[in-house]
């Protein structure tokens, strides 16, 4: 009742009926926080340098990492990482505490923390749709998260498959002035999702609902509706095949077994650290056997990668001041010392070195050879399943360049 007398004291519609159970469990949730007080609790602004909290921000939103936020003094932040525990009841005073505008600047030196606007994020399964493609917009504000100070908290709420966790969350982020996004299979929590957030003003956005909707008239067929979640997925054929991937593809990285590349579906040459290895870890989790030969002065490649069918072959190229400072990275991490010099490192070695991949690469042009030189895995990946399937398909899709 406490918060029904809330809802009309600040003219907000009331809320949905939905019997919920008082002593209900919260819903599941992950969450990257920044102020994560419990519900009904005194609310301290915390300040932090605005620099060190911006940037720590920004990279947070982009990696997804959980950081430890300290106050300016240098002492640890209260700040919490746990689960976010549901509206159930609250006061009118603790209301107009969440609602009213919160933030306080005492300089330019200083960010306060309690501004942030929160982003809800809310699945019937993992989540990870969802908390990607946030990510992926977040990471088009980076100026402001960095250099304007626009803090912003993002929580995932993941496993939502009860119509009552799902009105839990979608109260207390109209308790919070939180903005909520998701992806439910089911339609009628999708529909359920919309209304709430229709009445009670949230800003929301239905992430799979408009693909689905799309896919469905395209096809002439209906979805199933079903969750794609961990704790729902049965082991199907495409499950059984990522695991077969991976298991090749550890057994056959950085050049062992050379005789079965045949059976390999991508083949990567490329000198020592271009990126390899984790490029063949990523494809193999989406299916592909992949093996891996690296290219190294006064060693032979194995007379089998010039046998295979050359559509599979990928050759991976890369600046090699950008290289050496790779190597010269990865030979600190094993304790050799920047003040020790190899021919791993040196400059000239690695000239040499890739001179002698390009002149592999020239001998053998039916290899695609990519450019991984500030490229991320997953654009690489991308790069080589797009012409993959081309190549398997005998299809060409169109391009900017002839540079990969």
């Amino acid at each position: 009742m406490a918060f029904l007398s809330a809802m009309k004291l600040q003219g907000r519609p009331p809320p949905i009926s939905s019997n919920l159970n008082q002593n209900s469990e919260p819903a599941r949730s992950d969450s990257v926080s920044f102020n994560a007080s419990e519900p009904g609790s005194e609310r301290q602004p915390r300040k932090l340098s605005s620099k060190l909290s911006r940037w720590n921000r920004a990279r947070t939103l982009r990696s997804g990492a959980k950081l430890d936020h300290t106050i300016s003094n240098g002492s640890k932040s209260n700040s919490t990482t746990g689960p976010r525990h549901p509206i159930v009841n609250s006061s009118t005073s603790d209301i107009s505490t969440l609602v009213s505008d919160e933030a306080s600047s005492n300089g330019d030196n200083e960010t306060d923390m309690s501004a942030a606007k929160s982003i809800y994020i809310v699945s019937d399964g993992t989540g990870w749709t969802a908390e990607h493609a946030v990510n992926a917009a977040l990471g088009q504000f980076d100026y402001c998260l960095v250099d304007r100070g626009c803090p912003v908290n993002t929580h995932l709420f993941s496993g939502i498959e009860d119509g009552e966790k799902l009105m839990e969350i979608i109260k207390q982020a109209a308790r919070e002035g939180a903005m909520v996004i998701y992806t439910l299979a089911d339609t009628s929590m999708a529909k359920s999702a919309m209304r709430a957030c229709k009445l009670w003003n949230i800003p929301s956005l239905d992430i799979l609902g408009p693909i689905t909707d799309s896919i469905s008239s395209h096809l002439g067929a209906n979805p199933s509706g079903l969750s794609r979640g961990v704790t729902n997925s049965s082991l199907n054929e495409d499950y059984f095949k990522r695991i077969e991937a991976i298991e090749f593809t550890i057994k056959h990285d950085d050049g062992a077994l050379p005789d079965n590349l045949e059976k390999a579906d991508i083949v990567l040459v490329g000198v020592s650290r271009t990126g390899k290895t984790p490029l063949s870890t990523y494809l193999a989790q989406k299916g592909y056997k992949v093996s891996n030969v690296p290219i190294v002065n006064g060693v032979d490649l194995p007379k089998t990668l010039f046998e295979i069918d050359s559509r599979k072959v990928f050759g991976l190229m890369i600046n090699p001041v950008v290289l050496q400072g790779i190597r010269e990275a990865r030979a600190k991490s094993l304790g050799l010392g920047s003040s020790f010099k190899t021919d791993y490192s040196e400059l000239s070695s690695v000239k040499q070195e890739l001179e002698l991949a390009k002149r592999i690469f020239a001998e053998n042009p039916t290899w695609p050879v990519i450019e991984v030189t500030e490229r991320a895995i997953e654009e690489t990946a991308a790069v080589i399943l797009r012409l993959y399937d081309e190549r398997q398909t005998n299809r060409t899709m169109p391009r900017i360049s002839k540079c990969y």
